[in-house]
């Protein structure tokens, strides 16, 4: 029973992030439904945060 890289091998089929349908970006998480990018699917405002400039420079 090796713990090492033998292991990570077979984690390497499993798709968690998709494209997001509002915002594009490969962020959709696809078990917890929810963009981690724009908070699609969590809420209806877009995610913005003030220590964030990329997303603040779009007003």
């Amino acid at each position: 029973m090796s713990k090492g890289t033998a292991s990570h091998g077979k984690k390497s089929g499993k798709k968690t992030h998709i494209p997001c349908r509002r915002c594009g970006k490969r962020a959709y998480h696809i078990r917890k439904k929810r963009c981690a990018s724009c908070g699609y699917g969590a809420r209806a405002k877009l995610r913005r945060y003030k220590w964030n400039k990329k997303t603040n420079s779009k007003k």
